[in-house]
């Protein structure tokens, strides 16, 4: 008789075979998903890609059927435009309004109001202090109904406020290309 106490706690082969055939399984089954997982990445870049470039032939689009308006005209009376689409060229961001939009830097060094539309919105499309950017929008009369509105939204404080009750008129960007970065986050076009 051979001498039992030496198996003692062993594993039977059996059993070992079984656990390693379940290994063998769950690491096919884990490959298997993160292919699956890559494979789905991939494609959802590959869409986003499509989306992006559908995007900037859409801004391209528009801003070729806008109207270029330079900042002197701005400065001068804008009301001429209101309800019209424009591009404004190489303007400098001198600071933001809520997350409403932000204010240009006109020729004569006044402000001019500019909202983000609702697309840009959508988009996280931001803009920030130093930068040039060019813009297309449309012009829009200012009204206690669009501060009214913006003040609902709480996109603007009692202070932005204040501030855009001065603007006659604002534009209302729905593509915002950053031409020159300054001080914080970029933008994208939109």
């Amino acid at each position: 008789m051979g001498n039992r106490n030496s198996r003692r706690g062993a594993v039977p082969l059996p059993l070992l075979i079984v656990i390693l055939v379940a290994m063998l399984g769950l690491i096919y089954w884990l490959n298997q998903r993160s292919n699956a997982r890559e494979a789905a990445q991939a494609a959802v870049a590959e869409q986003m890609a499509a989306d992006s470039a559908a995007a900037a032939a859409a801004a391209a689009e528009a801003a070729a059927a806008a109207t270029v308006v330079t900042g002197e005209i701005l400065q001068t009376d804008p009301s001429p435009y209101t309800g019209q689409r424009i591009r404004v060229e190489g303007m400098y961001v001198t600071g933001t309004l809520g997350t409403q939009g932000f204010w240009l830097e006109l020729p004569n060094k006044n402000p001019f109001l500019v909202s983000f539309s609702e697309s840009a919105r959508a988009q996280g499309v931001t803009v920030a202090f130093g930068q040039t950017v060019t813009l297309t929008g449309t012009i829009v009369a200012m009204g206690d109904s669009v501060l009214n509105a913006w003040s609902t939204a709480m996109t603007i404080g009692e202070g932005d406020r204040l501030a855009a009750e001065y603007a006659t008129h604002f534009l209302e960007a729905e593509g915002i290309e950053v031409v020159t970065g300054g001080a914080g986050q970029m933008g994208g076009e939109g």
